[in-house]
């Protein structure tokens, strides 16, 4: 189980954007798919290893050790018996069950062919792999240990011996290269466009070892977590059955993790069981958890039928994804009220998601950004948080909101070394060097509609772009309206765009809302067929050469990440700053001058996130009483309570 997931606002109603796609950001690093990865981070640079060996006889300067980190100690040393934050002793057995909206017909998160099923990846490891309390380590998971030179030519892994994939086949150093070379060779462009050239050669020493050696252009930090951050895959399966990482499957992909399909029925649930031969069991990375002997997932064709499930005992664990359903939805919710359901909070100490409309920078009209602030003034953040979400949510200020690597005040003496080149080469205004970071416009939180001085300078721009009022009060330009589709897909979600498209109408901008079904909604994503949509911009602790999917020029024609299709040179020109940072200092500055730049382009109309899970659940699990704090893990390291099972059964409330 991958222990992170991106901190949430509303995934599925007053979030728009699609859940599988989501959860695909979760580190700012290269990642061959659409789902988060086990690795908390991208590495580089030097790093401070507990429990290291020096093999000076064999490999002058060679570290040998069970973890990495660029930045300080790992958490865990050598001899750990368990993660600190899970009940190592927790019961296995019992069923958690969750919610899912929209539809499915795959298995394959890594092909833009077909929609995945939810979690199916579950059953995918790597070599290593993070924890939910250490924000800069990774750990050997299907290694003993890792090998590598002072200046990180190279990389060694050591794989254990008793690892086997999930039909009971081991699980060798032909299947560790295979599964690496089937990412570049068939993985995703946007992964490829940035990866490729990163290897010089994929080494096979023995049955147990494979030794991954890097170019001069590998960046230093990406350099461990690219090799060993790859999930593992049975080649033998992959052979016999003709199965391509770019076609959709009908099943998932043969490989080492706790968890099986067991059942499926396309578009209305898929069952996943625990392996009971898990050749993991025991590791102290995986001590304490996948405890659920069965994870199943029902599908919805939106959250007000799901929430209704949910109370209808039809699925057990919900992670809310609706501020007016949390404020009001319980209220009248008996089992709530009588203690069989609970509903709480849990804290969330993540990197915010950046939720935020995007605009299709492919478009001409959008390409002016006095456009793009003129209609990103006519959402009303401070009215929708008071009047729809009760008060629920912050808003989105930064690509990294609510974290020390949000841009704050004026730059820095250090931002300005990086900027001030910019300007130079006249590719950033200087105004960019003394101003604050750009934050969104604030406007009256007692009416929908902006106030007249925000409407007025909203107009102002237009008409400065060359948009001018007819006499039916909708602007034009040569003739042409100005026309912004929102596509969306979830119903639920309508309750804010409608208020957002007229306080649109009513500047003359011809808006409205067309609501696809889940698979038309990711394939205009996709390929670009939208005026404006939801996005999440999932950012991590250590953002790394994962930032060119997000923002690139080159992954601006085919990216699941860079939907807004962004090119632009200063950017370009500041991420390698972020890649080459050799410490928290200079991530930090490099990070802070990126995310002003971003922010001033204005190619996003922020919207909100919470620093806090909100969750209900039937009230038959367990959880750890001291929580990590980046992540919820209630399908990882929570565990079921079969008396309090029987206790509900008995009380008619399940089934």
């Amino acid at each position: 189980m991958t222990p992170h997931s991106p901190r949430r606002a509303d995934c599925n109603t007053d979030r728009q954007t699609d859940r599988n796609a989501q959860r695909a950001a979760v580190r700012s690093r290269p990642v061959p798919d659409l789902r988060p990865l086990a690795l908390t981070l991208a590495l580089s640079g030097a790093a401070i290893i507990a429990g290291t060996l020096m093999a000076g006889a064999q490999e002058a300067q060679t570290t040998i050790a069970h973890a990495y980190s660029n930045f300080g100690e790992v958490k865990y040393g050598p001899d750990a018996t368990h993660l600190d934050y899970v009940n190592p002793e927790a019961p296995k057995g019992g069923e958690i069950s969750i919610a899912a909206m929209g539809t499915f017909d795959s298995f394959n998160q890594y092909s833009r062919k077909g929609v995945p099923a939810a979690l199916n990846t579950i059953g995918s490891e790597a070599i290593l792999t993070s924890t939910a309390d250490d924000a800069y380590g990774m750990y050997c998971l299907l290694c003993e240990t890792l090998e590598y030179p002072e200046d990180l030519k190279w990389v060694t892994f050591n794989l254990r011996d008793d690892v086997t994939f999930s039909d009971g086949t081991p699980m060798t150093a032909e299947d560790v290269l295979y599964s690496f070379n089937l990412f570049l060779e068939q993985g995703i462009t946007e992964y490829r466009a940035i990866v490729q050239g990163f290897i010089e050669d994929a080494e096979i020493i023995d049955p147990h070892t494979i030794r991954f050696t890097f170019t001069d252009q590998a960046p230093l930090r990406e350099r461990i977590g690219f090799a060993g951050g790859t999930p593992v895959f049975s080649k033998a399966w992959f052979e016999e059955t003709g199965q391509r990482l770019d076609d959709s499957s009908d099943q998932p992909f043969v490989s080492t993790g706790a968890y099986v399909l067991d059942s499926f029925d396309y578009n209305r649930q898929v069952v996943y069981k625990r392996n009971p031969d898990y050749w993991g069991a025991d590791h102290p990375m995986m001590v304490g958890r996948s405890n659920f002997d069965q994870i199943r997932v029902e599908y919805f064709a939106d959250s007000q039928a799901a929430f209704e499930a949910f109370k209808a005992g039809a699925y057990t664990f919900r992670e809310e994804s609706s501020s007016l359903i949390w404020a009001t939805g319980y209220e009248n919710f008996p089992n709530l009220q009588n203690g069989h359901v609970v509903k709480t909070e849990f804290a969330d100490g993540t990197v915010g998601t950046a939720q935020s409309f995007v605009f299709n920078l492919d478009r001409e009209v959008w390409q002016d950004k006095r456009v793009r602030d003129a209609v990103g003034m006519m959402f009303n953040f401070e009215w929708s948080n008071e009047a729809l979400f009760y008060g629920l949510y912050s808003r989105v200020d930064s690509f990294w909101p609510g974290s020390e690597l949000a841009a704050r005040d004026a730059p820095t003496e250090a931002e300005v070394a990086l900027l001030k080149p910019l300007v130079d080469e006249g590719l950033l205004d200087a105004s960019i060097l003394t101003e604050e970071a750009p934050v969104p416009p604030v406007n009256d939180a007692a009416q929908n509609r902006p106030g007249r001085g925000m409407f007025r300078q909203a107009l102002g721009l237009l008409n400065e772009a060359g948009w001018e009022a007819g006499s039916d009060g909708r602007l034009r330009k040569d003739g042409q309206t100005l026309d912004l589709t929102i596509v969306s897909f979830d119903p639920s979600f309508d309750r804010i765009l409608n208020p957002y498209i007229e306080n649109l109408q009513q500047l003359g901008v011809n808006a409205k809302l067309e609501r696809v079904d889940n698979a038309q909604y990711i394939e205009r994503r996709r390929s670009g067929a939208f005026d404006m949509v939801s996005h999440g911009f999932a950012m991590g602790f250590e953002p790394g050469i994962g930032l060119e999917q997000w923002f690139a020029s080159k992954t601006a024609d085919d990216s699941s990440r860079n939907l807004m299709r962004l090119r632009n040179e200063a950017v370009d020109k500041l991420i390698p700053a972020v890649v080459a940072a050799k410490d928290l200092d200079e991530l930090q500055t490099s990070v802070h001058a990126l995310d002003r730049v971003l922010r001033s382009i204005g190619f996003m109309v922020p919207q909100w996130f919470k620093p806090v899970y909100t969750v209900a659940y039937y009230d038959q699990y367990g959880h750890p009483e001291a929580m990590p704090p980046y992540d919820l893990g209630y399908m990882d390291f929570w565990w079921y309570d079969e008396a309090k099972h029987d206790a509900l059964v008995s009380a008619g409330v399940l089934r």
